[in-house]
């Protein structure tokens, strides 16, 4: 394994010769990479909003929510150049297709 040093040296309250440390710096083991090709993927049950834009046919209703949430979706519709509800549409789409 090949190891190099370095010495970073800063000005604190201490003065310089109170701020010296080592880092060292090493190769990662050989079998970090097959770790990371092999490693199980997770996947986010809560997409991004640009992930949110969907068409489909859709059922009216009425529906109380909290206004923090409704500003988000606001802003990223907004952002994405679509309505906030078809976000929000999706988002429930996602959880019942989990759910199912």
């Amino acid at each position: 394994m090949e190891v190099s040093e370095y010495t970073e040296q800063g000005i604190g309250e201490k003065g310089e010769a109170g701020m010296k440390k080592k880092i060292v710096y090493t190769d990662a083991p050989k079998n970090i990479s097959r770790a990371i090709t092999d490693g199980e993927i997770v996947a986010n049950l809560i997409p991004p909003p640009e992930d949110l834009i969907r068409r489909d046919s859709k059922v009216k209703i009425t529906i109380m929510l909290n206004s923090g949430s409704i500003e988000f979706f606001k802003k990223h519709a907004q952002e994405n150049n679509v309505k906030y509800q078809t976000m929000i549409n999706e988002v429930l789409d996602r959880y019942v297709q989990t759910y199912k």
